[in-house]
């Protein structure tokens, strides 16, 4: 491993880039970036330890990030749903469903479910036991 090499692992790193990438992007194996890595202190646990803290997408407020754990974008579930409910054009659904509801024929979209057979309660409750609900 030259010293060129060395410099770019420690760059690579840096920036966050797994040993395996590294690796491929050198021409070296997996194994001897990761030793290289943990003889140096590039390892995950010394890059962790420098992380600095971030703030919520949301609102800015301070965010202490926790070691060994994913990287935590919003402070509370309430600063997430509202960045998510502002930022639609960003939320991929890949899992949007159209069908025809089977008893009043009027199309309907649902997200997440792809079993699901009826628009409504009222519509489940015609079909199934063919009565009225009552509401």
């Amino acid at each position: 491993m030259t010293n060129e090499q060395k410099l770019q692992i420690a760059a690579y790193r840096k920036a966050g880039i797994g040993y395996k990438q590294i690796a491929k992007e050198l021409d070296l194996s997996a194994n001897s970036v990761k030793s290289y890595c943990r003889r140096n202190g590039l390892n995950n646990e010394a890059l962790e330890q420098s992380l600095p803290e971030s703030a919520c997408e949301n609102c800015g407020k301070s965010i202490e990030q926790k070691k060994g754990k994913k990287k935590k974008r919003f402070c509370s579930d309430k600063c997430r749903n509202q960045w998510w409910n502002s930022h639609l054009d960003q939320v991929k659904r890949k899992a949007v469903y159209e069908y025809i509801c089977p008893i009043c024929g009027k199309p309907f979209s649902v997200y997440g479910n792809a079993k699901r057979k009826y628009c409504s309660h009222v519509c489940y409750v015609r079909g199934r036991f063919g009565a009225v609900a009552k509401n």
